[in-house]
């Protein structure tokens, strides 16, 4: 057992120390943590920062979800803003970073539940920090009161799927306008699959407990309602499985930036757009080109054009935007390019970007480096990065969201 001074919380969230990392403390507290190389688990502190404050959450130190519940909002949010900043820096980037948008407790509509077997039937929660155990949780100040007051329900319906000792599920659920969507992932497939007496048990259980859609990895088990989400004037029909932002209040906040940026635009692409978070609001203002390689999620977005009036043209294409960028000879007749890629970034869609004639850009991340990696190439080529908007969708953990920028 070691006693450190904590200097400083790192980019996973673990406190720094000596060149030491302990999870769950903050800068200046004096902690005794029992070492295992560098790293260290707390068991005691012996000199509480003053910004340390009482954890929310009774599974707060167990659950894996959240790293920061100890942490007052005010340095806490501060601290996701230099996190952007740090990242920027490394590539050579300055620029105005805004204050951190808080996303509100009780907000998630989106979250991923672990199920295990047990003698008292199926457990359901998140995984352990650092570790592939499972904290059964009971209730969850992150989550929308929807989905905790589910989660009963939620691990009945899990219990079917538990049938192969080697099925692992994770239920991925969804709170939409009609109800819960719940897309099931981590069956045992190699032995046949789910049986057809578990499809059948699957199915009475989501239907005592209405819910609206129950699929496995994108396959149909039981559907009373289409899951539906209003996007901007727009009302989507979700694919099974389809990507949504966690958090309405982040969304709004990223789509009203993104909008603003794209104002006196006649011609938008939007591009990894999924079923259209940000393209019908951005129709508002001009004709869009939405693209995604996600088929379903395009489909999705051509079904609810005739849902929303007063829009400029929306013209979508399923695209592989890795392997088939939209060209700078397909961009060079527009104003402004919106991109919202995965966690990678889009390297490839941001070199023919900086060839083309485009004069403005906004980057939308869930990735602070490989955007910081991007957006050099767009600086490189005689963009500016105007500013950026950190957003805390991920309430209590060390993910950041962004949005930036750019014009020529």
């Amino acid at each position: 057992m070691r006693e450190l001074r904590i200097q400083a919380v790192g980019a996973q969230g673990d406190g720094i120390a000596e060149g030491s990392f302990v999870p769950l403390t903050l800068p200046g507290e004096l902690i005794t943590a029992e070492m295992t190389g560098n790293r260290g688990e707390l068991v005691e502190v012996l000199e509480p920062s003053a910004d340390r404050v009482t954890p929310p959450c009774p599974h707060f130190g167990v659950c894996g979800g959240c790293a920061f519940q100890h942490w007052d909002a005010q340095p806490y949010l501060e601290w996701k803003r230099e996190q952007v900043r740090f990242q920027l820096a490394r590539e050579g980037v300055e620029t105005e970073v805004l204050p951190t948008f808080a996303s509100p407790p009780a907000s998630r509509r989106r979250v991923a539940l672990h199920a295990r077997g047990g003698k008292g039937g199926a457990r359901l929660g998140f995984k352990e920090r650092r570790s592939w155990n499972l904290a059964r949780i009971e209730t969850c100040p992150v989550s929308n009161p929807k989905l905790v007051a589910a989660f009963p329900g939620l691990a009945r319906l899990a219990a079917p799927f538990l049938e192969h000792p080697k099925s692992a599920p994770t239920l991925h659920v969804t709170l939409t306008a009609t109800g819960l969507d719940i897309d099931v992932t981590g069956v045992e497939a190699k032995s046949g699959g789910l049986s057809a007496d578990a499809r059948v048990r699957a199915a009475m259980i989501a239907g005592e407990n209405d819910f609206a859609r129950v699929t496995m990895a994108g396959e149909m088990i039981y559907m009373a309602r289409q899951p539906m989400v209003k996007l901007g004037p727009a009302i989507v029909s979700l694919p099974a499985g389809s990507f949504l932002q966690a958090v309405p209040q982040a969304e709004k906040a990223m789509v009203e930036f993104a909008v603003e940026a794209a104002q006196g635009a006649s011609r938008i692409v939007d591009l990894f757009s999924g079923v259209g978070t940000f393209t019908f609001r951005l129709a508002e203002i001009g004709s869009v080109y939405a693209a995604d390689s996600s088929a379903p999620a395009i489909a999705a977005l051509k079904g609810a054009l005739g849902t929303a009036s007063g829009l400029k043209a929306i013209t979508a294409e399923a695209r592989d935007l890795t392997r088939r960028p939209v060209l700078s000879t397909e961009l060079n007749k527009i104003d402004v390019a919106v991109l919202d890629p995965p966690r990678a970034g889009a390297y490839e869609q941001h070199v023919e970007i900086a060839k083309s004639k485009v004069a403005r850009v906004v980057g939308v991340s869930c990735n602070p480096a490989t955007f910081a990696r991007d957006a050099k190439i767009l600086i490189d080529a005689g963009f500016r990065l105007e500013r950026v908007l950190p957003v805390d969708q991920f309430l209590w953990s060390p993910h950041i969201e962004l949005v930036g920028v750019f014009s020529r």
